[in-house]
């Protein structure tokens, strides 16, 4: 039930979605629109970002995938810090791309992958010559045994690859990049991909611990005027999220520009983290700014979770729910 009166609940919704619906999804978030080769723009500070948009843009082709020295590899990853525009060039692939395509996180896939199971799932899959995987999880062992699976099975059918690390914004001496874990887990072809590494800093100067303040009832209540919101209580949402599968939490959102959680509390289960983190990764693919009241949205994670295994999703959380506030 919404929280601000005459304002939409997230609660109230129970998104119901075909294959076909599901499928329509998986294209570029709308924060990249504008995103091609010829609008990203590399720090001269870094020259792999240069090389980078070089060898992508000119390499990569409809007919023969991703090209090394005239021969095709199953795909490209590109492996870096956040911030250097991994997205950008994924999106510019994308785009760029005449054939069949599909573009999506890759919480979208594995999302997808569950709701259909897998047969079906890499049926309609192998319809597609190019899929680009943005963030690719590898702290998840069941997710990514899943896109192991699928990734090899397409590639025996001439599907090529795209994919970025899901590199946390505060990940630097801690293993900031990923490349030789993802050609170790992506078992086949992993060690096939062609790897790029794009150094630099995140280009929007954004810490990943950035406040996001408190607001008063009148301040979010003036905030939804004049807007496509939505408003809930923070628990009651999170109930909501349990009955839904995360494949419907970007459905749940659509047609939205805001959105308000009222009395927030700090998170106690982790599975109720985890489905928080995937609707706010689906606010900011859509751009749907959030704000709340009772407690900082920045703050509900607890420490342990943050030193847990999850840790590199709480941190991208943090640091997309700082930039959704404004």
């Amino acid at each position: 039930m919404a929280t601000i009166e005459g304002v939409v609940s997230l609660c109230d919704r129970f998104p119901v979605l075909s294959p076909s619906q599901m499928l329509a999804d998986l294209v570029p978030p709308r924060e990249f629109e504008s995103a091609t080769f010829g609008s990203y723009r590399p720090d001269p500070r870094f020259p792999s970002q240069e090389s980078a948009l070089k060898e992508v843009s000119k390499n990569f082709t409809k007919k023969s995938g991703f090209l090394l020295k005239k021969k095709s590899v199953p795909g490209v990853y590109l492996d870096g810090g956040f911030g250097v525009g991994k997205t950008h060039l994924l999106v510019s692939i994308y785009k760029d791309f005449k054939g069949t395509k599909l573009f999506g996180s890759f919480l979208s896939f594995t999302s997808f992958i569950g709701a259909l199971g897998f047969t079906q799932a890499l049926e309609l899959f192998s319809k597609y010559e190019l899929i680009c995987i943005d963030e690719f999880e590898l702290d998840d062992p069941g997710n990514t045994m899943i896109m192991s699976r699928i990734l090899n099975e397409l590639s025996t059918n001439g599907t090529t690859f795209a994919a970025t690390s899901n590199t946390p914004p505060n990940a630097l001496g801690e293993g900031r990049f990923a490349a030789a874990d993802f050609q170790r887990e992506i078992l086949g072809i992993g060690s096939a991909f062609r790897i790029i590494r794009i150094d630099g800093e995140d280009y929007r100067h954004r810490p990943f611990d950035a406040e996001h303040r408190v607001f008063t009832s009148k301040e979010l209540l003036d905030w939804t005027k004049d807007s496509k919101s939505s408003s809930d209580d923070f628990r009651s949402l999170l109930k909501h999220l349990s009955q839904l599968h995360p494949a419907k939490y970007g459905k749940l959102l659509s047609e939205l520009d805001k959105a308000v959680f009222t009395d927030v509390q700090a998170l106690t289960d982790e599975f109720d983290a985890l489905r928080f983190v995937a609707l706010v990764d689906r606010a900011y693919e859509a751009q749907v700014h959030l704000r709340g009241s009772g407690m900082s949205l920045t703050e509900v994670f607890p420490e342990k979770y943050l030193l847990g295994g999850y840790r590199k999703k709480y941190l991208r959380a943090i640091s997309r729910l700082g930039a959704l506030a404004e």
